[in-house]
């Protein structure tokens, strides 16, 4: 193996180890930022280290390994930690002795914990958005600053600064690394589920740049729902995103052209649609629809995403019940975005006529006077009436308002198709 394979590997062996070393750390440490240092530290032996000897045989048990004699070391350093040093110390001592494989064992008796400890603390409400979505890429999804940087079109410098910036006021409004209960739990995997959902809403469609998509990020977020609902099985919410992201999921191969021009959902061409992730959504669904279980936004959303996967044909999609759907979803989650395809989905199942009088009645929303879909849809709705001029007019607005050059080009494509 060349010495550029070892570290593709490297690199693979970090992305699915990484979230369970740092978690692993800060239950020891009880220290975020300090327990992505270690595993870092480590990281970086590897890089040193297995080109020459290989990748052993077990490199999770390597890196936990080799991060718990830094954590050692960083201890005995370390004059703030002496009271630390003293506790943790002399247990990590105990276990220098205990094989390494062994020594890994008795970590993963809590991986589950650890994970999901690590998840509420990455997301903690006391984070601004943006930093919970850096750091839970960081931590869980084992990604690079830059790797960040690039997703999301920001500096390199930014993302850093508010890693840095998180870790920090973690540190400063010292959040334990435990499990809240209660009321607090479920505010705060409220917090969760929402910077899942954005980081893969940016993947599915992203916000700036010349691409329609970013499906990695897609799939970093699929990966963390996915471990999130099984670390909290009973809460439906978590399996209703999930069932969300999958369905959704299933049709990135449909929503661009040979040229990577987007295509629209009634325009797809629905045989390339991912069919497992389509059951493994439908089979989420189920378990957040299991009797006893209110339906949350999440869930809601991925009934409505349901009722398009099961539709083989656009003509076929049953549009009364996804507007019905909607209705309880606004009665739940009021939004003025909610609103919106709340009316899409009266136009589909009532007429056009009906949708634009819901359209109309929002765009005097102040949250809604940047929102490039919503002169989109008001096009849409006007060409369907015949109303071309003012369509055309729309879509321009539109075409303005959209930070994303593939989304602008077929706005504008729009235009210029209206009324010809």
């Amino acid at each position: 193996m060349t010495t550029a394979d070892t570290h593709h590997a490297i690199e693979a062996v970090w992305r699915i180890e990484s979230a369970k070393l740092i978690g692993g750390l800060a239950r020891i440490v009880r220290d975020v930022g300090l327990a992505e240092d270690l595993a870092q530290d480590a990281l970086v032996i590897a890089l040193q280290r297995w080109p020459e000897s290989g990748i052993p045989n077990n490199p999770g048990a390597w890196l936990m390994a080799t991060a718990k004699h830094r954590a050692i070391d960083q201890i005995r350093r370390n004059v703030v930690l002496e009271r630390k040093q003293e506790e943790l110390g002399r247990d990590l001592e105990v276990q220098q002795e205990v094989a390494e494989a062994d020594f890994v064992a008795a970590l993963d008796d809590d991986v589950g914990d650890d994970l999901l400890r690590l998840i509420f603390t990455a997301c903690h409400p006391v984070l601004s958005t943006e930093a919970r979505v850096a750091l839970t890429l960081r931590l869980l999804g084992g990604l690079s600053t830059e790797e960040i940087a690039r997703a999301y079109l920001v500096p390199e410098a930014t993302v850093a600064q508010r890693i840095v910036r998180a870790q920090r006021t973690l540190a400063e409004a010292h959040v334990p690394f435990e499990l809240p209960h209660g009321a607090e739990r479920t505010a705060r995997l409220s917090s969760v589920l929402e910077v899942i959902y954005l980081i893969f809403n940016e993947g599915y469609a992203a916000t700036v740049g010349n691409d329609w998509m970013r499906p990695a990020l897609c799939e970093d977020a699929l990966r963390l729902g996915r471990i999130l609902a099984e670390l909290v099985p009973y809460e439906p919410e978590a399996h209703g995103l999930v069932a969300l992201m999958e369905i959704q999921a299933s049709r990135i191969r449909a929503r661009v052209g040979p040229s990577g021009e987007p295509v629209l959902l009634l325009d797809q061409n629905r045989a390339r649609w991912d069919h497992l992730l389509i059951r493994r959504g439908l089979a989420a669904l189920a378990r957040a629809e299991a009797p006893g279980n209110a339906l949350g936004p999440y869930a809601l959303q991925a009934a409505i995403a349901a009722c398009h996967a099961r539709a083989r044909t656009p003509e076929e999609t049953d549009w009364t019940r996804i507007a019905a759907l909607y209705d309880a979803l606004a009665q739940l989650a009021p939004s003025p975005v909610v609103e919106l395809n709340r009316a899409v989905a009266v136009a589909m199942a009532y007429g056009p006529g009906a949708g634009l009088e819901l359209v109309n009645a929002l765009t005097s929303e102040q949250s809604l006077r940047s929102y490039h879909l919503l002169p989109s849809v008001r096009g849409d709705l006007l060409a369907r009436l015949g109303r071309a001029d003012e369509a055309r007019a729309e879509f321009e607005r539109a075409a303005g308002l959209t930070r994303n050059a593939r989304e602008r080009e077929l706005l504008l494509d729009r235009a210029r198709s209206t009324g010809t």
